[in-house]
């Protein structure tokens, strides 16, 4: 009953809102809205006006006839076939006009405001995807997109590959990939986008995969290392899965790697999927420094050479006497193999037969080291040769020498740090870590730091990682992956071990060393660490006496060090103003500072006492000095300025 009553106003309300939706309608086509937004889209309003107004006038002179032949109609109806004509035509009117105006989708008016979100098959359309990448600004107004693979549905989201205008390219496309993702409507995670190389690609031609819903949400991927009951160190590690859940192998013979993030990120498993590999191949050997002082690393006592696990000045002294011992077995290492004919070792280099002799005493050896900040800040002054450093100085020099020179010799380094500081990992160390792997940091800053410098001009950027995606880091490859050899870099998930996963990978480590009779060290009970001579050592690293002169440097850092003098050494500044350099080498400020650049040293801005205060001033820190020295020195940076490797 209530339905019926209210049924003459809901038709009144419905009528209304039709007729509403009618005048709108008219008058759009009237004005001829549709042309007109698409010449202001193509910026060519003022050439196309006299069109439009034309256009306009003759739709006005339509409308017009149409109205008096409708009247003149009904008039004739109303003569010829009486009343009951013109109601009728009146009836069919309004029915018309409620239904066209009635309510959809339960909203308050006739339509939302907004339309509702996009699907994915819509979003690939081609003609879409045009209109995306010109509303992300890279095409013209007036260019477009050439289709090479239609969009297809595969791996849980729409893929396809177009060329861009000549003279485009992709890299553009993926430093600016949230743009074209905002411009697609979809979240910029669900977005990957690859420049095509090799056969068949080219540098315009681009490869676009998005995914129906955020790829890496849902629990994490188990590590296919839980059912290996052995591995080989010279295979690459399974160590995740990319956005399109393809699997990503880590190779680490003849590399090294760098792990960096914030806390409760995840670096610790990153680092434990790298150590699984190794520990699942009897004929490999771990060194295990953990500052962290936990039980993360614990179960791995049962396979260790070297462990050592804490943050006090004795567990700093212990990691430094792993290291003295490793660069020492580097030494022994090239030494031995260049004596072994070319039919054994063919390129001065480590090859699996070698690694797997007993006889020959070189097993591939990872270093891991977890927490690693906790033992490069250490402020305990040594005496190394003549020369005066700190503890942390020593162990960054070590590991600088193991991550340049022992992959060749079968040393990995696998570095995790929570503090990706340019302060905590020195650029001498930085520049010579292959592989690098950044999960969620705070800035831009500390990404380029672990992934390199200017990476997130190149659209890889790790402190836009979302809080809530453990375990997603952005991986940059010393080597080639299953996601592609030419990759810069890429996203990638990480596995997941959990505890009692990891413990069993250890066990099953143990018992494989056991049964091939190669537990050594500390697993067996043997934690001593050979006798060295640490003068060999400090030779090794250039630690011995050293000369400030000016001789074999190049300019500028030639004349920086011969004013600086004695000042340069450990203990002495710490940091130089640049005004105080350029005054006293009468040198022009903007050339000064980009030959410094050139040669691995940036400015910085740093407090210096002036009369009763203090006053931030633009300079040099000492110890990157030093690290320009030292890396002319051993040849990273040859002696007229250009670096040899391309680090600096």
């Amino acid at each position: 009953m209530t339905w019926l009553l209210r049924s003459p106003l809901r038709l009144a309300s419905a009528v209304g809102r039709g007729l509403l939706a009618a005048l709108r309608a008219w008058r759009r086509w009237v004005r001829v809205q549709d042309y007109r937004d698409a010449i202001e889209q193509a910026e060519k309003l003022a050439e196309k006006f006299v069109e439009i107004r034309a256009l306009t006038l003759y739709r006005w002179r339509v409308t017009g006839i149409t109205a008096v032949a409708a009247t003149f109609l009904l008039l004739m109806a109303h003569v010829i076939a009486a009343p009951l004509a013109m109601w009728g035509a009146v009836g069919a009117s309004l029915i018309a006009l409620a239904v066209a105006g009635r309510r959809k989708e339960g909203a308050t008016g006739r339509t939302p405001a907004l339309g509702g979100p996009r699907t994915l098959a819509w979003t690939m359309d081609p003609q879409v995807l045009v209109d995306a990448f010109r509303d992300a600004k890279l095409i013209g107004r007036d260019e477009s997109l050439r289709l090479v693979e239609r969009a297809t549905h595969t791996g849980g989201g729409w893929s396809i590959t177009v060329d861009l205008p000549a003279t485009r390219k992709a890299a553009d496309v993926i430093k600016h990939r949230d743009a074209l993702a905002s411009a697609l409507a979809v979240d910029e995670v669900q977005l990957v986008a690859e420049r095509v190389r090799g056969r068949g690609g080219h540098a315009g031609r681009v490869f676009l995969w998005v995914a129906d819903v955020d790829p890496y949400s849902g629990p994490p991927f188990s590590s296919p290392l839980v059912r290996a009951e052995s591995w080989d160190a010279w295979r690459p590690v399974p160590f995740g899965r990319d956005a399109r859940r393809r699997k990503v192998d880590l190779p680490l013979v003849w590399t090294s790697l760098l792990v960096g993030a914030i806390p409760r990120q995840g670096k610790t498993m990153a680092v434990r999927l790298a150590a699984a590999g190794f520990i699942l191949d009897a004929f490999a050997r771990l060194y295990v420094f953990d500052g962290k002082g936990g039980k993360d690393w614990r179960a791995a006592e049962a396979v260790a050479h070297r462990f050592v696990c804490g943050d006090d000045q004795a567990d700093a002294e212990a990691v430094r006497d792993g290291l003295v011992e490793l660069v020492a077995e580097v030494q022994s290492r090239y030494a031995r193999m260049a004596e072994l004919d070319d039919e054994t070792c063919p390129e001065s280099k480590i090859t699996p037969q070698l690694s797997r002799d007993p006889a020959q005493r070189m097993p591939i050896t990872a270093v891991i080291f977890d927490e690693v900040q906790v033992f490069l800040d250490n402020p305990t002054k040594v005496a190394i040769g003549e020369r005066g450093t700190t503890l942390g100085e020593y162990i960054a020099d070590m590991l600088a020498y193991l991550a340049r020179k022992g992959p060749a010799a079968g040393i990995i380094v696998v570095l995790a740090t929570q503090r990706p500081d340019s302060q905590t990992i020195p650029s001498r160390l930085r520049s010579v870590l292959g592989t690098r792997f950044a999960l969620r940091v705070m800035d831009w800053r500390d990404s380029n730091i672990v992934l390199g410098d200017q990476m997130n001009t190149r659209g890889y950027d790790a402190s836009t990682l979302l809080p809530s995606h453990k375990g997603v880091g952005i991986l940059r490859p010393d080597g080639e992956t299953d996601a592609g050899a030419d990759a810069v870099a890429l996203t990638v998930r990480t596995f997941y071990l959990t505890n009692a996963e990891w413990r069993a990978i250890c066990v099953r480590g143990r018992l494989l060393r056991e049964i091939a009779g190669t537990l050594s060290g500390y697993a067996a009970g043997e934690d001593t660490t050979r006798a060295v001579d640490s003068a060999d050592v400090a030779g090794a690293l250039s630690a011995g006496p050293v000369s400030w002169s000016a001789e074999r440097l190049p300019e500028p850092l030639g004349a920086v060090v011969e004013f600086l003098g004695e000042e340069l050494r450990p203990g002495g500044r710490r940091f130089v103003p640049t005004a105080e350099l350029t005054d006293a080498l009468d040198v022009e400020p903007s050339v000064f500072a980009r030959q410094m650049g050139e040669l691995g040293c940036r400015p910085t801005r740093h407090y210096v006492p002036e009369g009763d205060g203090v006053r931030r001033v633009r300079g040099y820190l000492t110890a990157e000095i030093r690290d320009a020295v030292a890396r002319v020195r051993s040849g990273e940076i040859s002696s007229t300025g250009d670096d040899a490797d391309g680090a600096a």
